[in-house]
């Protein structure tokens, strides 16, 4: 009588080229800094997992902006006791990015306070020079609003093999 062990299953292959049918993923933060890191770190699996690799310029593009994006939940969108929630979406080659908080008197606007010597006040510059598109509006289901930004990510060639 052997005690042979089951081979462990293989990670599927990756692709080089991101193939969305659909995919979605929605999770809510707490609304901390903390929380903010958490939401990059966990958006950043998702999207290696939907085929866009780490180091890639796309997967670089798409977690700064959910950072950005998170960060202003957090600093301007907090209410004590609520949540912030990112949800990401992925059709064709298009990702969504959506997040939510629970301040709905504080709305996002595109100022340039580098001019007035201030820290801080260029992430929604830096969400408009990376997105294709972006915008706001209420929260359906309750008080708050939504940040939204959808960034188109073009196919990258395969990687060639060294020895080939």
């Amino acid at each position: 009588m052997t005690n042979k062990q089951p081979p462990l299953p293989m990670r599927p292959p990756r692709t080089a080229h991101p193939r969305f049918t659909w995919h979605h993923f929605t999770m809510r933060f707490s609304s901390t800094p903390r929380g903010a890191r958490l939401a990059r770190r966990l958006a950043g699996e998702r999207l290696d997992t939907w085929g866009i690799p780490y180091g890639s310029d796309a997967h670089d593009a798409l977690l700064l902006t959910i950072a950005e994006l998170s960060s202003n939940a957090v600093r301007h969108g907090h209410v004590s006791g609520r949540d912030f929630r990112l949800r990401l979406t992925a059709e064709g080659t298009a990702i969504r990015i959506e997040v939510t908080d629970t301040r709905g008197d504080r709305l996002p606007a595109l100022t340039d306070q580098a001019s007035h010597g201030e820290e801080g006040g260029r992430g929604l510059l830096l969400v408009a020079a990376l997105a294709d598109r972006w915008g706001w509006h209420p929260r359906a289901d309750g008080p708050g609003k939504t940040v939204w930004a959808v960034l188109e990510i073009a196919p990258w060639p395969k990687q060639q093999n060294s020895g080939q």
